[in-house]
């Protein structure tokens, strides 16, 4: 058997396998996807709102390499390291995927020796997550970052990030929205009052997080069974992690016994008092609590953080508005520009992330209930001929409309028929046609159409241009 087996194999090789079939399955990797053209529509309205934000508020902007160096990424994200994507070793240099656009903003102050800077920042960052793709998270997505470096006047900055946030989500009309705002030195001073161990921090904030996606017993639990604290301790933060509010609830703790005798706890306090000062001047108040389950897991922040969730209501019948996840987040990080600098020179730091994927599934689900028509292209009009033989001058004639910057297209045919002309426009929205025929020609003359309302004049050739660019303005 083995003799004929051998044998056939053989055969098979000479025979030539499979090599060349399709063997591979089409699919995008894992936590990823493709765009279509109407997807990247709605998707560049969204990043040209945010884009104008951040200019209107004075930032320039920044790119930094995809990948970095993998010691630059280390030790920044606390719990999350774990899902940073490593690279193979190419030539020496271990890298990994860029991970935020905080960390590599941060090496990059540090090795241009910057101290002042208001920058924007938009790319893709990579998380070797297992993540809930319908829920507008990914292994790879954008990440709109606006972030101010230097040494100010305390709030002033940060009060500015908020007011960003604030314009950005009611900019996009994206309903009810909420802006959390806690800082990190009253959750320090508070871990400290109610007996958490210093080196128990981190790993407590980073449960305390979890409050928005799980009820307190199950945190309670977790810092309990898995994190080895005190159930008195435990009960004790308890207490303050379900308090939030506005300036009522800021002086009521700046009087806690407890509180008030922490040195962090009443400086975040009295810097969260001058921040509220600051946004009931920009008139934003409304929308914003000081809510002191406010974690946020990263390691790097040091003062005020905050978070933006979008709220649903339930029904008609109730008040209570649930939140549909977060849709922007940042804080102050003073301490991570100094992690890169040899000299340990500070740089201090205050920054917002937009959550461009979760505001864009929802958008593009708000798009396909509505069933609103979105283009995809710009074309202001389509260079068309009602007799055959005119594809020359319908070339001649386009090529002076690109030259003077008007979006035109014509079809690739020869001898196209009036009627397909006129029904690509349909189709693709575009609002006019401009029609050469023989008389037009000899008139000097173009027939411009309004694809809409199908009433057509006649322009002469020179002030085409003009007539269209009047037309489409509009």
């Amino acid at each position: 058997i083995a003799k004929e087996v051998a044998k056939l194999l053989e055969m098979k090789a000479q025979l030539g396998g499979d090599e060349g079939k399709h063997k591979f399955v089409l699919k995008t990797p894992k936590g990823t996807r493709d765009y279509s053209p109407k997807q990247m529509a709605i998707r560049e309205r969204v990043f040209n709102a945010i884009i104008s934000c951040f200019k209107r508020h004075g930032a320039e902007v920044i790119d930094t390499p995809v990948f970095e160096l993998k010691e630059t990424l280390t030790g920044k994200y606390g719990e999350d390291s774990k899902l940073i994507y490593d690279l193979k070793d190419q030539g020496g240099e271990l890298l990994s995927l860029r991970y935020d656009l905080t960390v590599p903003f941060a090496r990059y102050l540090a090795m241009n020796k910057i101290t002042n800077i208001k920058r924007y920042h938009i790319a893709k960052v990579y998380r070797r997550d297992n993540p809930a793709m319908t829920r507008g998270r990914y292994r790879e997505f954008y990440q709109c970052d606006f972030d101010i470096a230097g040494q100010f006047d305390p709030m002033i900055p940060d009060a500015e990030c908020l007011k960003i946030v604030h314009e950005i989500l009611g900019d996009l009309q994206l309903g009810d929205f909420a802006i959390k705002v806690n800082d990190r030195r009253i959750l320090d001073g508070m871990f400290a009052v109610c007996g958490v161990p210093d080196s128990k921090f981190r790993t407590i904030c980073s449960s305390v997080d979890k409050l928005d996606k799980m009820p307190w017993e199950e945190v309670r639990s977790e810092m309990v069974g898995e994190k080895g604290l005190s159930p008195e301790a435990a009960d004790r933060i308890g207490e303050y992690v379900q308090l939030h509010g506005g300036l009522d609830l800021i002086e009521r703790l700046l009087q806690d016994p407890k509180l008030s005798q922490n040195k962090l706890a009443k400086e975040g306090l009295g810097d969260m008092k001058l921040l509220f000062e600051y946004l009931t001047l920009f008139g934003i108040t409304g929308k914003i609590s000081f809510d002191l389950s406010l974690a946020r897991g990263l390691d790097y922040y040091t003062g005020v953080i905050f978070e933006a969730v979008l709220l649903q209501q339930e029904n008609d019948h109730v008040e209570e508005s649930v939140s549909v996840g977060s849709v922007a987040g940042g804080g102050r990080y003073d301490g991570l520009v100094g992690m890169f600098d040899p000299k340990g020179r500070k740089v201090p730091c205050v920054g917002v992330s937009i959550g461009i994927e979760r505001i864009f599934s929802i958008l593009e689900q708000r798009v396909e209930a509505s069933e609103e028509k979105i283009r995809t292209t710009e074309t202001q009009v389509l260079v068309a001929s009602a007799q055959k033989k005119l594809l020359e001058e319908r070339l001649k004639l386009i090529s002076e409309l690109w030259d003077a910057g008007i979006k035109a297209e014509v079809l690739y045919k020869k001898n196209p028929k009036l009627l397909n002309q006129l029904q690509y426009c349909e189709e693709t929205g575009i609002p006019l046609v401009a029609i050469v025929g023989e008389q037009e020609l000899k008139d000097g003359v173009v027939k411009l159409r309004d694809v809409a309302t199908r009433e057509e004049v006649n322009v002469r050739r020179e002030s085409l241009v003009e007539e269209i660019r009047m037309r489409t303005s509009r």
